[in-house]
């Protein structure tokens, strides 16, 4: 089985624009079996008030809830029209955010047995003046909100991120919720910019041993996600080589996510990782 876990559509405002349908087409071609859609899921309004940093780390972070009926109507159209040559899977990449949780656990009682398959990320982490500022909008951002909060250290920035997951991993959103962490080292996007260390160092391993038992234990996948190989100034897969090796001695399963956000990136950076998945 070649599956594609995670990949985005026309309706993120930060996509290419390119169409779904032949996003499907080409993983169609490159001979994947099964291709989730996994759209980032509306970020609560109230979630505005929590916020700062470059207006697009907000605007432009999700789709929106207006766009709903159409992204499920064109979604189940494609399965129908594709069935008898690859499953394609509709879901959401939905953000885990620790203040907004009520409104979370209801929007996924309502949309979540909609879906077949969805990731659980972090993008937002609290940081400068009390407030969430994007993890990998502008590094403008990422340095103002969060590296300068930690005084430039970046080990213990990573922690806090890794901390992160580990309470979105842990938390109960209901059922139907995500059983898979996307992109489990996004705080490493900018780290060749900032000339941070590019591995974690022993107290945060540990935090990755936690997490990764927390997974195992809730029976949730990990997202190895290739988009951080094309990022300028990250250059590795999420996670790096060393945590794909632990994650697996842990026996947490490993899902390729190209993390597509327009058709060339359909099967980015899938001959590296294969021999895991």
């Amino acid at each position: 089985m070649k599956k594609d876990g995670h990949s985005h559509t026309e309706f993120c405002p930060h996509g290419s624009g390119d169409d779904v349908e032949l996003m499907i087409q080409k993983a169609i071609q490159f001979d994947f079996t099964e291709y989730s859609i996994t759209e980032h899921a509306p970020l609560p309004p109230a979630f505005e008030q929590d916020y700062a940093g470059a207006r697009t780390g907000l605007t432009e972070a999700s789709m929106t809830l207006s766009d709903l009926p159409a992204y499920f109507k064109k979604g189940r159209h494609l399965q129908a029209k594709y069935r008898d040559q690859i499953k394609i899977n509709l879901g959401f990449e939905l953000d885990f955010l620790p203040t907004q949780l009520a409104w979370t656990r209801d929007f996924w009682a309502e949309y979540g047995p909609q879906t077949q398959d969805n990731v659980l990320s972090v993008h937002f982490m609290q940081g400068t003046a009390s407030k969430f500022w994007c993890v990998d909008d502008t590094a403008a951002d990422f340095k103002t909100g969060l590296l300068d909060f930690q005084h430039g250290a970046a080990q213990t920035l990573y922690g806090q991120y890794l901390r992160a997951l580990l309470v979105a991993v842990q938390t109960d959103l209901g059922p139907n919720a995500p059983h898979r962490l996307g992109h489990m080292t996004l705080i490493k996007k900018f780290q060749d910019y900032f000339n941070l260390p590019t591995e974690f160092n022993t107290t945060n391993l540990a935090l990755v041993d936690q997490l990764f038992a927390s997974l195992k234990q809730r029976q949730f996948s990990l997202d190895l996600n290739t988009a951080g190989l094309y990022k300028p100034y990250c250059n590795e897969t999420y996670p790096y080589s060393d945590l794909i090796l632990r994650a697996q001695a842990t026996g947490v399963p490993l899902i390729y996510g190209s993390d597509a956000h327009s058709i060339a990136e359909v099967g980015h950076g899938y001959h590296q990782i294969e021999k895991f998945v």
